[in-house]
């Protein structure tokens, strides 16, 4: 799919790439947003290295196309400061996703989420590393009845999740400096294929649902607003900041998405039932839960004038239909453990595998169960 750009609109910014090749840590390597960035910037020309601790290693779709970056198997709470020597830039994917996990430990989500993540942007700076991409999220809205948020909007983080994304932008922005430039990108709800999967998010866990069962059974009206960004655009907005001039990304803020891509979660739905002919669906009773924000994706047109999304929510739905058609996604598929991430960590809870700190219990390396790889 061919990338579009759109004109500089921003007369301050004078040059959109540097096109310089970067040394790159990227932190959650093996995650659903990971396993797109490694090749990605790898085909951009980056020397990347992965860094990841193996908790969703297991789970592989489909085999990913280009160069993976080689891997550092680390605990983030553990980096120290020799790891991060040498590497220009950091990307930070490696935190605990999502709110059910936050529900499930909420000390240990502020424990790796919020410490570690300042932690890891102490020493990247005490590292020498020059640029901090940290993924935020558009979660930190949480309720608005403004008719749209943007970066300058107040938050209203609903969950720990969400509570520790406010937490480290609030703390890492503290410090920047003439030589350490944080770049906070607050994605929307990410949907679209990965070769490490996530079902427990929107797009994909309906479009799954379609393909396996032929019916959507909707448990709430549908009514609040989610923003939406595909994976793959997430990735170009990566590559985008860390080529961008200094002074176009430094310390700054970036929601990521379009602004035309708010929908209503039963929008969501009515595409995806649509996409996946003969797909049943009905919807219920207005639901528990209330966050509902729609979000304005201006700011980061001005400061990238390059970037734009390439995919909505339609062409998301038809990428994953075709996806199910060739790898014949069965149900077992979709319920695997490893692409739902609460399943995943009551698992290697129940099976002794990570202690009650979430750290890698000793006899699991020596097994060699954290490195294995597996398909269900």
């Amino acid at each position: 799919m061919q990338r579009l750009f759109s004109e500089i609109s921003d007369p301050e910014i004078s040059e959109i790439r540097t096109n310089h090749r970067m040394k790159i840590l990227l932190i959650g390597s093996e995650g659903y947003l990971g396993s797109l960035l490694g090749p990605k910037l790898s085909r951009d020309g980056h020397d990347v290295t992965g860094f990841d601790t193996g908790f969703y290693r297991e789970g592989t779709l489909y085999r990913a196309s280009g160069m993976t970056p080689r891997i550092l198997s680390k605990d983030l709470r553990q980096v120290e400061v020799e790891d991060l020597r040498g590497f220009e830039a950091m990307v930070h994917l490696g935190e605990l996703s999502n709110d059910p996990i936050g529900q499930l430990a909420p000390e240990i989500t502020y424990e790796i989420n919020h410490k570690g993540s300042l932690r890891l942007a102490q020493m990247a700076r005490q590292a020498g590393v020059k640029r901090f991409i940290y993924m935020s999220s558009c979660s930190v809205y949480g309720v608005s009845d403004a008719e749209f948020v943007d970066e300058k909007s107040g938050v209203d983080p609903q969950t720990a999740y969400a509570v520790c994304k406010v937490r480290v932008e609030n703390d890492v922005c503290q410090l920047a400096t003439d030589t350490f430039s944080p770049v906070f990108l607050r994605n929307a709800t990410a949907y679209g294929a990965s070769p490490h999967m996530r079902f427990d998010i929107v797009l994909n866990n309906l479009s799954g649902l379609a393909w396996t069962t032929g019916e959507i059974r909707m448990t709430s009206d549908g009514t609040p607003w989610r923003p939406l960004v595909h994976g793959l655009d997430i990735c170009e907005a990566i590559s985008q900041v860390l080529q961008a001039p200094r002074e176009a990304i430094h310390n700054q803020i970036f929601n990521v998405g379009e602004t035309n891509h708010n929908y209503r979660v039963r929008e969501i739905a009515e595409i995806v039932a649509e996409t996946f002919t003969g797909c049943k669906l009905t919807f219920g009773a207005p639901g528990p839960d209330n966050r509902s924000y729609r979000v304005s994706f201006e700011k980061i047109r001005k400061h990238l004038p390059g970037f734009r999304c390439v995919w909505d929510a339609r062409l998301g739905a038809q990428q994953l239909r075709e996806l199910f058609e060739r790898i014949d996604m069965t149900k077992e598929i979709f319920g695997y453990r490893a692409f739902t991430r609460l399943k995943q960590i009551e698992h290697l809870i129940r099976t002794k595998q990570i202690d009650e700190r979430f750290y890698w219990k000793p006899q699991t390396l020596v097994d060699g169960v954290n490195g294995a790889q597996s398909r269900p």
